[in-house]
Order: C-alpha cells, then sequence, then structure tokens
C-alpha cells in the first residue's frame, strides 16, 4: 500500500495505517472556504516543495478544502488523457468570482488540456436546479468537458438549454451507479477520483455541509468500475468546526447556509468518519493504480 498523505490543515483526520502527516494549520484561515488565485499558487508550491513524488490517497479535512483537489490534479504526471471522476452532493462548479472556492473549482479543472473530462456523480444539490442554473458555469458542460450525475434533482431545464448530453439525471441512487458504471465498464480509462463525503447519507457520515443519498456499497460500486486504475485520488468532507477571523468568509459561508457542527456531538461524527475513511482508501487501494 502507498502510504496516503493528511494535510493536516484543521486536525479531523482520524490516525490511518503508514500516513504521512504534513502539518499545515496555519493555512486554514487563508484557505478554508476558499482564498484569492495567488494565495492558492503559494500553497500550490508547499505542495511541490513537500510531497513526495509517489503517494496514496491524499486526505484534505473538511469538505471546505475541496478546492486542494485542483493543485493536486495539476500535479499529475501521466502520460495520456484522464478522467475526473468526482463523488460530491454538489456540482463544485458554481461561480465564485473572488478567487476559487471549494464550490468553483471544477471548471478549473476541467480547463486543464491533461483532463478528458470531469464526472460529478452523486448531486442531490438543488444546486442544479432551474433555481440555480445561472450560477453554474455552462461553459464546460456545452463544452462536453463535465458530466453531472444526479439523483431526486429536477433538470429538465438543461434540455431546454442545450445541454441535456451533460446531464444523467436518475430517481434513485441505484439507478445512477448502475449507469455510472455501466458506461465506465464499456469505455474504461484512467482516472484521478475525488470523494467529498457530502455525497453520502447523513447514516454513513456527517459532514459541515448538506448531504446527498449515497451508501458505503454505492461508493465502492462505482471505485470498482475504475479498472483502468487511478492517477491520484483525494478524499475531503471531514467533520470539523471553524470560526473565521475575517468577517468577510464569515459572511460568505452564511449565506451558503452551512450546518452548525455540534460540539457534543463532534467526536462521535468524526469516529463514524474515520470507519468510513478506512473503507474507502480500502476499496481505492485493492484498485490499484495506474503506473505513468
Amino acid at each position: 500500500m502507498i502510504r496516503p498523505i493528511v494535510l493536516d490543515i484543521d486536525h479531523s483526520v482520524g490516525p490511518l495505517p503508514k500516513r504521512l502527516v504534513v502539518p499545515l494549520e496555519h493555512w486554514q484561515e487563508a484557505l478554508r472556504f476558499g482564498c484569492t488565485l495567488r494565495t492558492l499558487a503559494r500553497f500550490r508550491s508547499v505542495l511541490d516543495d513537500t510531497l513526495p513524488a509517489e503517494h496514496g490517497t491524499v486526505m484534505l479535512g473538511s469538505g471546505d478544502f475541496h478546492h486542494l483537489s485542483w493543485p493536486l490534479i495539476e500535479r499529475v504526471k501521466h502520460a495520456a488523457p484522464f478522467q475526473v471522476v468526482v463523488l460530491d452532493n454538489h456540482p463544485d462548479n458554481m461561480r465564485y468570482p473572488f478567487g476559487v472556492h471549494c464550490g468553483s473549482w471544477v471548471r478549473r479543472v476541467a480547463m486543464l488540456p491533461q483532463v478528458s473530462h470531469v464526472h460529478v456523480v452523486g448531486i442531490g444539490s438543488s444546486d442544479i436546479g432551474a433555481g440555480h442554473a445561472w450560477e453554474n458555469y455552462l461553459a464546460p458542460l456545452r463544452a462536453g468537458r463535465l458530466s453531472y450525475w444526479s439523483v431526486g434533482v429536477d433538470v429538465r431545464w438543461a434540455a431546454k438549454a442545450g445541454l441535456g448530453p451533460a446531464f444523467h439525471a436518475f430517481e434513485s441512487a441505484d439507478a445512477l451507479v448502475d449507469a455510472f458504471t455501466a458506461q465506465q465498464l464499456v469505455a474504461p480509462q484512467p482516472a484521478y477520483l475525488s470523494i467529498d463525503k457530502d455525497v453520502f447519507a447523513q447514516d454513513v457520515a456527517r459532514t459541515n455541509w448538506d448531504q446527498g443519498s449515497l451508501q458505503l456499497h454505492h461508493a465502492t460500486a462505482i471505485i470498482d468500475s475504475l479498472r483502468a486504475g487511478l492517477v491520484g485520488s483525494d478524499i475531503t468532507g471531514e467533520i470539523s468546526a471553524y470560526r473565521y477571523k475575517s468577517w468577510w468568509k464569515r459572511r460568505l459561508s452564511a449565506i451558503d447556509d452551512q450546518p452548525e457542527v455540534d460540539p457534543r456531538e463532534l467526536a462521535q461524527w468524526q469516529a463514524q468518519q474515520h470507519g468510513l475513511n478506512e473503507a474507502l482508501l480500502g476499496a481505492i487501494n485493492a484498485l490499484g493504480a495506474v503506473s505513468a
């Protein structure tokens, strides 16, 4: 097993076997929820200087750090284009005018020349419904570089807007997983896998975002379908609490209606998260990696 990397920004990841912990708490205020492109460029240099050439899954901490997947994917050295498979309750392709944040990074990844396509799988959020259509970056959807795979969301507006091929809507998680895995088995391609655990139902693991409907067996089926191997992977969606020093970030977080973390429940939720991490890492390690 290639050792997992813990980017220890918010102290939310439990003790994983053979992990390499990178202490980064001093970056929390600057990175959490969102940051300027200049700040992310500085952090990208930290990753380049710190991470070993070969490593296992990167643990990012809270879903508030999901935009850190962008520099991780950008660092992947692979001879051929690869797909990016994101398990997430949200599209992470929303407009954000202040740089990049945890809900806007997918557009950036879809623009990378080494990425053939991005699949965001498991969306149950109204972020892709008609009421929020204008907030989505439409260019990567229209260009055929990004697809949404959703459960229980009315996305009929997409067909009227000429975006129908980019939207795969299902009434149940079972139906979504059956369709996605069938597509992967027919046309296998190396993949970078990014998992935000808010894609799971709350009985699987609690996060500090609104959550989807996937169960663990859905995720393991998707992972198993990536038979051409992984060029990299990350996991986010840990449960952690933080009060921003910046009033601006406090305001942005409030606008997104992030649920409060109950400190009385935090330890129990983190234990549940740790068990899920071990199961996901087991499935990823069983799949193995593809060589460059």
